[in-house]
C-alpha cells in the first residue's frame, strides 16, 4: 500500500488488519489512513511537537508510537472535532467518518493488540447529521434524460443511463462491468468491499444492451472484455462516465442543480420503492448495502403519496351534521 509509506508501524499494522481480516476495500483503507494521518498531525501540532511555522500538510507522522498514543485523552478527541469544524470546514458527515476511523483504530489497539488498557476515545460521540431526502429525478425527468441521448455514441450512452436508472448501480460498478459477466439477463458486479452480487436486467436494460453490443467496438479494444468502451478504445473511466451523464443533464436543463451520477442511483432506488412497491430488504440487496439502515434513506414518501394516504382515510369526506 504505497499511500502508507510514511505511516508508523502501529498504523500500518492496523491498515493491514482492516484489509486482510475485516475485508475492507482499498479505498476504505485509504480513507482510514488519511483520517488517522490528519488526527496525528493535529495531535503533534496541539502537543507542540512541531514548529509553529510548519504547514499542517507537511507534518510527518512516521514517528508516532504507542507511548504518544497512550497520552491521548477524550478531550483530544473533541478538540480534534472542533479543529475539523472550525479550521478545516469539515461537514458533519466528514467529521462523523473520522470519528468512525478513530473508533476502529483505538478499538483495535485496545481489544486486539492489547496495547492500551483503556480506550481513551470510547466515549467520543459522532456529530449528528440531519436527515435529508435524497435528491432524485422525477419520472418525467428520467424520460427526458433518456430522450436527450444522441450523437455517434448514442447506443453506448443510452445503455449507460438505462443501467443507472434501472439497476441503481454505483459509478465504479458500472465502469467495471465486463460483457462476459452477463448471462441469462443477469449481471455479476463487484461492489464496495470487493463483494460480488447479482443484478437482474429488466427488458429495458436487455434492449439497450443488445442495441449497444451491435455497435460496440471489437478491433483495437485494449481491454477486450470491458463493456463500455471509450473513443480511445479503453474501458470507460469513472471521469468519462460522469462527463457523459453531466452532458445529458445539462441538455435537459438540470445542470448546476446538484444532480450527479450518484443521484441516478438515488433515482433508481426511489422509483423502485415508490412505483414498484419493492420491499426495503429486497432494495437493500439490489443496491448492495451492507446495513438496512443505509437503505432506509430511500424510503421517503412523495408529497402525492402523503396526500393520498390522508385522503384514503374513510373519514376524509366526513361532514358535520350538526345543525346551526
Amino acid at each position: 500500500m504505497d499511500h502508507t509509506q510514511d505511516a508508523p508501524k502501529v498504523i500500518r499494522d492496523f491498515l493491514v488488519y482492516m484489509s486482510v481480516v475485516k475485508g475492507k476495500s482499498d479505498n476504505t483503507v485509504k480513507e482510514y489512513y488519511f483520517d488517522l494521518r490528519t488526527f496525528f498531525r493535529y495531535i503533534k501540532q496541539s502537543y507542540g511537537l512541531v514548529s509553529k511555522d510548519i504547514e499542517f500538510s507537511q507534518i510527518g507522522i512516521d514517528d508516532i508510537d504507542i507511548n504518544l498514543i497512550r497520552e491521548i485523552t477524550l478531550d483530544d478527541g473533541y478538540g480534534f472535532m472542533l479543529f475539523l469544524q472550525q479550521q478545516r470546514n469539515n461537514s458533519p458527515a466528514s467529521r462523523r467518518r473520522k470519528v468512525s476511523s478513530l473508533s476502529s483504530f483505538f478499538k483495535y489497539l485496545t481489544n486486539k493488540k492489547m496495547l492500551l488498557d483503556i480506550n481513551p476515545l470510547e466515549a467520543l460521540e459522532s456529530p449528528k447529521i440531519g436527515k435529508r431526502l435524497p435528491k432524485h429525478l422525477s419520472l418525467e425527468q428520467c424520460y427526458a434524460l433518456l430522450n436527450a441521448v444522441d450523437g455517434p455514441y448514442k447506443e453506448r450512452d443510452y445503455c449507460i443511463l438505462v443501467f443507472f436508472l434501472n439497476c441503481g448501480m454505483r459509478l465504479s460498478e458500472l465502469c467495471s462491468i465486463n460483457y462476459n459477466s452477463i448471462s441469462d439477463n443477469k449481471l455479476t458486479i463487484i461492489g464496495k468491499g470487493d463483494k460480488e452480487r447479482q443484478v437482474y436486467l429488466n427488458q429495458a436494460c436487455v434492449d439497450a444492451l443488445n442495441a449497444y453490443m451491435k455497435v460496440r467496438p471489437v478491433d483495437g479494444v485494449r481491454d477486450k472484455y470491458a463493456l463500455f468502451i471509450s473513443r480511445q478504445m479503453n474501458r470507460l473511466s469513472p471521469k468519462s462516465v460522469q462527463a457523459i451523464v453531466y452532458k445529458y443533464l445539462n441538455k435537459i436543463g438540470l445542470d448546476g442543480q446538484g444532480y450527479s451520477v450518484h443521484k441516478l442511483r438515488h433515482t433508481a432506488a426511489t422509483l423502485m420503492y415508490q412505483y414498484g412497491g419493492v420491499d426495503i430488504r429486497i432494495l437493500k440487496e439490489i443496491l448492495g448495502h451492507e446495513n438496512l439502515g443505509t437503505t432506509e434513506i430511500y424510503t421517503h414518501l412523495s408529497d402525492n403519496q402523503l396526500a393520498d394516504a390522508v385522503n384514503s382515510n374513510p373519514l376524509a369526506n366526513v361532514k358535520s351534521e350538526k345543525k346551526e
